[in-house]
């Protein structure tokens, strides 16, 4: 059984209690005794040096962790201060790979050809082993049209390279600050909650930028048996 969590959108320097939060749930899980770590992206809110070197310390943890940008990042810095855009995490049961969404100067997300080459490249490696891909932004809507918005672009370039890896079990994505669980090109497709904040869908708010940041950070926990995926999603309480 591997089991890994799934944390994302820490936005350091997004709110008076970013690094806080963030501590709290990274400190959580690495007392979990955990295959590793994914951090699906938005890791400084305004792309900071000084907020990337909050975020590295933070991050410098016992399990294995891996990370991408999300569009509030600056793939320059974050490559200079926490390390490559692209990242992929090889156990012996999972492959695990991140790739950049990330756009310069916008909230949307596209992957380009490069990514998907490198991606591309990862996947053939061990065809045999399961692999999950993650990426910042969900290549669906997810019923919360501040974030719809502002999706992957182009979301079948993707659907098109997984069609070539049938060993891939999942799609993992951050960006909508909420827990959901929907599919993609036939695979699950699970967007882990956020740290900083939470979205609330149109039923809940009629605010257009619908982030509650008076509720606790959660995180996605995978447990995968080698055929059958669960995911389970879980509040820290901050004290």
């Amino acid at each position: 059984m591997v089991a890994f969590a799934q944390i994302s959108d820490i936005h350091i320097g997004g709110s008076p209690v970013s690094a806080d939060r963030a501590a709290a749930v990274l400190r959580h899980l690495d007392s979990l005794g955990l295959d590793a770590i994914l951090v699906t992206g938005d890791i400084a809110d305004h792309a900071l040096p000084e907020e990337y070197d909050t975020a590295a310390a933070l991050m410098r943890v016992t399990t294995p962790l891996i990370v991408c940008p999300g569009n509030h990042d600056s793939v320059p810095e974050f490559d200079k201060r926490i390390g490559p855009a692209n990242q992929v995490l090889r156990l012996d049961e999972v492959t695990l790979a991140l790739a950049d969404s990330s756009v310069p100067g916008q909230a949307y997300g596209f992957l380009a050809d490069q990514t998907l080459a490198w991606l591309d490249a990862v996947l053939a490696e061990r065809p045999e082993v399961p692999a999950f891909v993650g990426l910042h932004h969900p290549p669906v809507p997810l019923g919360i049209p501040y974030v719809d918005e502002i999706g992957l672009r182009e979301p079948e370039r993707l659907a098109g390279l997984l069609a070539r890896h049938p060993h891939v079990v999942a799609v993992l994505t951050g960006h909508a600050h909420t827990s959901a669980q929907t599919r993609f090109a036939g695979l699950p497709l699970v967007v882990a909650p956020g740290v900083v904040s939470t979205a609330l869908t149109s039923r809940e708010t009629a605010d257009w930028v619908p982030l509650a940041y008076d509720l606790p950070p959660a995180f996605a926990l995978h447990l995968f048996d080698g055929g059958h995926l669960v995911t389970h999603f879980r509040p820290v309480i901050l004290k």
